[in-house]
């Protein structure tokens, strides 16, 4: 690392110079503290002992190191800061590697080329995915699956493995996302108030455990995106928060310093936490090998304390810039996502265009509509059709992923099939058809865990998502349902091809009457799908819909299929398009149940029939 670029915010190799290196004279540790009056090293090598450590300063840039021949992998250890005001306080590597379990707080020496990855044609092969199916599984380690019984807990990330990657793979998600894996002190944090930056959580094991995991989940075909936490920290004071004494990582005034989360912001005017941050971007990427990261609250660092009307934070936006410039420049077919409630302009634009340099950015607003849409009574939907028309009136103005993520079914939010409308099985019925609109409207796909098998309570990170629920056959058939839907994701070029092109994307007229259908098209260079999707209690056995695209459709999805739970009313033979004699407009006519939707593929050989089953 050259220091010059450190200390002017421009390196991503922070982590090669500070924290614990392994080398031929022993462990060699390197920690910035300009305000310690005095810095000492104590660890399991010298019984805590700090006399028997003194680190040397060196020069006047606040940087204090030391070597020590009996240091070895797997041993703990601290910095004891002595600090102006008289306090003396010990605190974990902000650069370490590895992390003592909570509730315990020392850092650990580890070896990260202990693991050898075997995922170089992976790697090789990777892309950004804008032509491409993105069907992303989102999950909280600890809460997925728990052993049960005697050795009731965590699994391992190694142990996680086998059962997870069967489940991606049979559901059809081509990624799995995990909440923050950095460092944290609580749990129920979910990993957001981060401890320990370049530290995978030794809730589930060790960093070469965590390396497992992601390269199996290479050689089955399966990306990887970590949830980065680049705007706050925990305020424990054996971390970040005045961590020599002074105001180093943070604001030092307290209306900026602290988020509404009660945690740290961090200050994007010193360089030295700029490189700090974009190391640990890089350090995920390069030493594990993520696929990507999404980078959480980021319209808390566009704009002060998250507020518009506070206005743009300008370093916090030079900040993401050249962050996210240095990064595609480091790992061009890597994915950076923002999580952004805002209406920043150009967040997935690129650096030298004017843009914040992101690949995505999550829809919020078509979250919010969709949901807050299938929650009302069906008597009102019509009167709001607009509403989940409205996202396609912005939807290319960036590159949009749409999740339903885990904000979405905790805090009294209810999980996605509780807030439908209505009864227990009209709930599955519009939660299909919800999850019909979801994976045909254009954009890249993310579900947070349970919501693949209709999870009926909030999700909570001390309990295990409730398994037996499938069971239930209605449960069973919705998760039939579900992953027969993430399959025509994957395989239909219609649904990913093409789809931040205007050009692609269609809204038909359906002659609904009294109920409340929706109509689209969707279309690649070689296929065409019609997608319907009532949302009101009418029941259609002749809906007419305008379609002057010509050519025959053949029914190959419907949710309201008996094996799905439904009651059948589906359209098994081929749906020719004809002229309509009342209006002269070229029509074709389906059946489509209540709350029901279907996919029809355009074809234009008449011989074609049959379903996608």
């Amino acid at each position: 690392m050259d220091l010059q670029s450190f200390f002017i915010g421009e390196a991503f190799d922070a982590y090669d110079f500070f924290g614990a290196h392994i080398g031929k004279e022993g462990v060699t540790f390197r920690v910035y503290a300009p305000n310690a009056e005095r810095v000492q090293l104590i660890g399991e090598f010298n019984g805590w002992d700090g006399g028997l450590c003194e680190m040397e300063r060196e020069g006047a840039g606040g940087i204090y190191t030391a070597t020590v021949a009996q240091a070895r992998p797997g041993m703990m250890y601290k910095y004891r800061i002595f600090q102006h005001d008289g306090r003396v306080v010990d605190r974990a590597d902000p650069y370490a590697f590895g992390s003592e379990l909570r509730p315990n707080t020392a850092s650990v020496i580890v070896d990260l080329n202990s693991f050898a990855f075997t995922d170089r044609e992976w790697i090789l092969q990777r892309s950004k995915g804008y032509n491409e199916p993105m069907n992303i599984y989102e999950m909280h380690v600890g809460s997925w699956r728990r052993k049960q019984g005697e050795k009731a807990g965590w699994y391992t990330y190694r142990q996680l493995c086998t059962g997870l990657i069967a489940y991606l793979k049979e559901n059809h998600f081509n990624y799995v996302e995990f909440l923050p894996l950095s460092e944290h002190p609580a749990d129920e944090s979910w990993g957001y108030q981060v401890s320990g930056f370049f530290s995978p959580t030794s809730r589930y094991g060790t960093a070469e455990e965590l390396m497992y995991l992601i390269n199996e989940c290479h050689e089955n075909g399966i990306g990887v995106i970590m949830d980065f936490v680049p705007v706050h920290f925990v305020v424990n004071d054996y971390a970040l928060s005045r961590f020599d004494g002074s105001a180093l990582y943070e604001y030092p005034d307290k209306d900026t310093g602290y988020s509404e989360w009660g945690s740290c912001n961090f200050n994007y005017y010193r360089g030295e936490v700029r490189s700090f941050l974009q190391s640990a971007a890089h350090y995920w990427v390069e030493k594990y090998h993520f696929d990507g990261l999404r980078m959480d609250a980021i319209n808390n660092a566009l704009y002060w304390q998250g507020d518009s009307r506070r206005g743009v934070n300008p370093g916090a936006v030079e900040f993401i810039k050249y962050m996210n410039s240095g990064l595609h420049h480091l790992h061009p077919n890597v994915l950076l996502i923002a999580e952004d409630s805002s209406n920043f302009p150009k967040v997935t634009a690129p650096v030298p265009y004017g843009g914040l340099g992101f690949d995505y950015k999550w829809d919020m607003g078509w979250m919010n509509d969709t949901l807050r849409f299938f929650s009302m009574p069906p008597e009102k939907r019509k009167q709001c059709y607009g509403q989940l028309c409205f996202s396609m009136d912005y939807f290319y103005h960036e590159l949009y992923l749409l999740a339903l993520s885990h904000d979405e079914v905790v805090h009294g939010k209810k999980t996605i099939l509780q807030k439908m409308y209505g009864s227990y099985e009209e709930k599955f019925a519009q939660c299909k058809s919800l999850f019909t609109y979801m994976f045909t409207h254009p954009g890249k796909k993310l579900n947070f865990m349970g919501n693949e098998f209709g999870q009926l309570r909030e999700w909570d990170e001390k309990r295990e998502q409730d398994w037996d629920l499938l069971s239930y056959p209605s449960h069973d058939s919705f998760a039939h349902y579900f992953r027969l839907l993430s399959s025509l994701y994957l395989s239909s070029p219609a649904l990913y091809e093409k789809e931040y092109d205007s050009r692609y994307f269609k809204w038909l007229k359906p002659y609904m009457g009294d109920g409340c259908v929706y109509a689209y098209e969707r279309g690649s260079e070689g296929q065409k799908l019609v997608v319907l999707v009532n949302v009101s209690k009418k029941d259609y056995r002749e809906l007419k819909v305008e379609y002057d695209g010509g050519g025959i459709l053949r029914e190959i999805l419907n949710s309201d299929e008996n094996e799905f739970g439904g009651s059948g009313v589906v359209n098994p033979l081929p749906v020719a398009v004809k002229e309509d004699s009342a209006t002269g407009r070229s029509v074709f006519t389906v059946a489509l149940a209540p709350y029901g939707s279907c996919v029809l593929e355009v074809v234009t050989n008449p011989a074609v029939s049959g379903s996608h089953k």
